[in-house]
């Protein structure tokens, strides 16, 4: 559930090469026809009227990167399994251009998988040996793919949304109907199947997000929801009518599965909340959102927590409050999360595409707005955090330092797993923060040469992917189009040692 935050810029605030062309190519969204799946061109995060003031109770102090509590016990989570190296200092593995193509398209998804980092490609997936960059294997897909599973099982599968057929022109476009899973250590695609809605006669369903929770497979879209069985693809459940109007718009995985649900009018719809039962999609709690709320995304399956804009005051960010939800169905407590006043991102049109939001230790963790620093014209922030209990602010807070960001990416036990900024003369790092004292410890630090820096926030952090895992960071597009300037890059891997 936690997705992981692309390289920003550091420093002054502008958007890579990779968002200023494909915004430049897209405009904005490129509704498809018929399905009404929407696919979104990489937003600019910068935003001028950002406040400067502190955000949620936390005090600001600009500390070059070394706060931490006084005293702090251990983390609630447990401690972490990534290690410290002796030398954090990196190098780069390898890179990959990006493909040619003719219009946008997809490769949203990424996977470590041992010592394999899988990538999707043009109508194919590929995994790349960790260390060289070199091909281990390579599916072929018969058309391009449209979205991937957060997620992938303790035996290494993973799900995709894949068009049925390859893209040609005029319009290069396919609907988004075929479901699948890869085997991440062998590259074979298991099985592959669609599903027909029970009102659409032999149409196949379009779908725009997938995800996993145990044996679980279950996409969801515009026209319902359907769920699959993960080792065969059996289906267990698809799109149902309806009397009142109800269908899933999307679920969220990992721990447990939860549905997003709208009922009623398309433009006042009420959306709700469920925890299912992945066998058989049976509510087992309902959360009723505020009447004011049109969409809804899920941070956390467990604990539960929610993303929503109230009200159409959110701004940028795509959520103004954060619910976090008990195991019944009823509310902890209410976040407000002030007008742009954090990094983090949801998507509001999906719901399991929140960025830079970490839930664990009881908390979720946020990173604060860019902001001055004491130093003058560059930019810093810092992580903090609210209780999810009480929904007050805790104690947390650690410093980017001047010229850089943190973004939270993940939890590693009871640790936080950030990525520090670029910036135009250093190189990014990945810290461990402890979930008890919130000390930061260095795991990796990059090349900080002009030209390694320039390709490293040429990712943008709203928009792309990055995993890290066992001393290895893979920075990766999730969206390509056509460019006739210079080389763009697909893929960038780092290691230690």
């Amino acid at each position: 559930m936690q997705p992981h935050p692309g390289s920003g810029s550091g420093g002054a605030k502008k958007p890579g090469r990779r968002t200023r062309t494909i915004v430049a190519v897209a405009g904005a969204l490129l509704l498809i026809g018929g399905g009404g799946i929407a696919y979104a061109a990489f937003g600019d995060r910068d935003d001028p009227a950002r406040p400067a003031a502190g955000a949620g109770g936390h005090k600001k102090k600009d500390d070059g990167g070394k706060s931490g509590k006084e005293e702090g016990g251990s983390a609630p989570d447990g401690p972490g399994a990534e290690k410290v190296p002796a030398d954090p200092a990196a190098g780069l593995a390898f890179h990959r251009p990006e493909p040619e193509v003719k219009s946008i398209t997809s490769v949203k998804g990424s996977w470590i998988a041992g010592k394999t980092f899988v990538k999707p490609g043009l109508n194919s997936i590929v995994g790349h040996d960790a260390d060289r960059g070199t091909v281990s294997w390579t599916l072929s897909l018969p058309g391009q793919i449209c979205a991937s599973s957060l997620h992938q099982s303790a035996d290494g599968k993973a799900a995709i949304l894949f068009e049925a057929a390859k893209r040609t022109g005029p319009r290069y476009f396919q609907p988004c109907t075929e479901v699948g899973v890869v085997d991440l250590a062998s590259g074979k695609l298991l099985w592959r199947t669609s599903v027909t809605s029970a009102t659409g006669g032999d149409a196949k369903v379009v779908f725009a997000e997938v995800t996993q929770s145990g044996s679980t497979v279950a996409a969801g879209g515009l026209n319902g929801g359907a769920a699959f069985d993960l080792n065969s693809g059996k289906v267990r459940w698809k799109p149902k009518a309806s009397a009142d109007g109800c269908h899933d718009r999307g679920y969220a995985g990992g721990p447990a599965l939860v549905a997003v649900r709208q009922c009623g009018r398309v433009g006042e719809p009420q959306v709700t909340v469920q925890g299912l039962d992945p066998k058989d999609g049976r509510p087992l709690f309902t959360y009723k959102m505020p009447e004011t709320v049109k969409y809804a995304s899920v941070v956390s399956t467990k604990p539960l927590v929610v993303a929503a804009d109230v009200g159409d005051t959110a701004g940028s960010s795509g959520f103004s409050d954060l619910f976090s939800v008990d195991e019944r169905g009823g509310l902890r407590a209410r976040i407000p999360a002030a007008r742009d006043a954090y990094e983090a991102k949801c998507r509001v049109t999906e719901v399991e595409n929140c960025k830079k939001i970490v839930v664990g230790n009881g908390r979720v963790y946020l990173p604060t707005a860019a902001r001055e620093s004491s130093s003058g014209f560059q930019d810093t922030n810092e992580i903090v955090s609210f209780d999810l209990a009480t929904g007050k602010p805790t104690s947390d807070r650690t410093e980017a330092g001047a010229r850089h960001l943190l973004l939270p990416m993940r939890m590693d036990g009871g640790n936080l797993i950030a990525y520090k900024t670029a910036a135009y003369d250093t190189g990014g790092q990945v810290i461990s923060i402890d979930g008890g004292t919130f000390r930061q410890t260095v795991l990796m630090k990059n090349p900080g040469d002009k030209e390694s820096s320039d390709r490293e926030r040429s990712f943008t952090a709203d928009g792309d992917e990055m995993r890290f895992a066992d001393g290895r960071l893979f920075l990766s597009g999730s969206l390509i189009s056509e460019h006739t300037y210079g080389d763009r890059t697909l893929i960038l891997g780092y290691r230690t040692g």
